[in-house]
């Protein structure tokens, strides 16, 4: 909780001296896989639209802005880097091989329809613009859903921030604790399904070979 404290205040500071300009670029690198996450960034951001600071509607175009910003420059980088790139040198500006093996899971099993619902999940919504850059889907495709999915979400967040409003004090301790709760739940949820699609070909593989031979002696 005090990590989770810091962070608010860290980024209260930044979006608060930097404004629409901080988002845009917190929303950007966040979606490359930047440890900043959109569940902080844009609550603060609609809150400090509340004081009067920025306007709610700059808040959200600009949220969204950095989403796709940062979702295409992710799709582009494993396009034309590949995987052993992206996953190797990549570690150092946050990119995690077991995080993008779960979207990229996640994006095998549900095709192109993963990009617009992904953005609704943690973990996923940030690293699957890799697996959708490596398969090389239409760009346009790409690029709709992504929209689609980031709007809505990043919209949520930051009219919840400006709701909040004057008692952010007193409630951003018990949201962002909420927040953190269900976010590790929904990702060992994804994990569970992740090992357990892994276990299946296993399974499968095993039932399918031969144990040795028959009681009769024969193979």
């Amino acid at each position: 909780m005090h990590a989770l404290a810091s962070l608010d205040s860290l980024l209260q500071g930044w979006v608060g001296t930097y404004g629409l300009i901080a988002i845009l670029l917190l929303m950007t690198v966040q979606c490359i896989g930047v440890p900043f996450p959109s569940e902080v960034i844009m609550p603060v951001a609609g809150y400090l639209a509340s004081t009067g600071s920025l306007n709610l509607v700059g808040v959200i175009a600009v949220g969204i802005v950095g989403n796709l910003v940062g979702s295409l420059i992710a799709y582009g980088l494993a396009a034309w880097l590949g995987e052993p790139v992206l996953l190797g040198p990549g570690r150092y500006i946050g990119i995690r091989r077991d995080h993008v093996e779960i979207a990229d899971r996640w994006f095998r099993r549900h095709g192109t329809g993963a990009v617009f619902w992904g953005r609704f999940l943690p973990v996923i919504r940030t690293y699957i613009s890799f697996p959708a850059g490596l398969a090389r889907i239409r760009l346009d495709t790409f690029t709709l859903m992504t929209f689609l999915g980031t709007l809505p979400w990043t919209a949520a967040l930051a009219v919840a921030g400006y709701e909040g409003g004057k008692n952010w004090n007193r409630i951003s301790g018990p949201i962002g604790t909420a927040g953190l709760v269900l976010a590790v739940v929904l990702v060992l949820v994804v994990i569970g399904w992740f090992v357990r699609g892994r276990r299946r070909p296993a399974i499968a593989a095993a039932e399918a070979t031969p144990t040795g031979p028959s009681r009769d002696g024969s193979r």
